[in-house]
């Protein structure tokens, strides 16, 4: 596979459908979300992501745009981008929001197909999470 990780630990995946800007971004936001990027601290300059992922600095301002319109982080001129306080919530409730139309309607869809209930479907959920 075609993947690069950087020294923020953020991976990019070259073959992925995904952009390359929003695969940033998202390393970003999970960064953020396991603390590693503190609410109210300085992220990595685009200078610092470009050069640690081994992209172009117009991609990484790109993903880190992203992230400034949908008031994760801000822009302090001339010291850099920091991350927005609330951040975290912000983040979580966005995720949730995801992981429900994305993942969950998909997995209730396949279930009516397969003709497993909803009692089925608790059940796994439970057995899973007991695991």
């Amino acid at each position: 596979m075609n993947s690069r990780k950087g020294k923020y630990g953020m991976k990019i995946n070259f073959e992925s459908e995904k952009p390359i800007f929003a695969q940033i971004a998202e390393g970003i936001e999970d960064a953020i979300l396991s603390g590693a990027f503190p609410e109210g601290e300085k992220i990595p300059s685009i200078t610092e992501l470009s050069a640690s992922m081994k992209i172009n600095p117009a991609t990484a301002n790109k993903g880190v745009n992203l992230l400034v319109d949908s008031d994760i982080v801000y822009k302090k001129r001339g010291l850099g981008m920091f991350v927005q306080e609330g951040a975290v919530e912000m983040l979580k409730e966005k995720r949730k929001k995801e992981l429900i139309e994305d993942q969950v309607t998909k997995l209730i869809e396949e279930a009516m197909r397969l003709g497993l209930t909803k009692d089925d479907l608790v059940s796994i959920i439970n057995e899973k999470f007991a695991a």
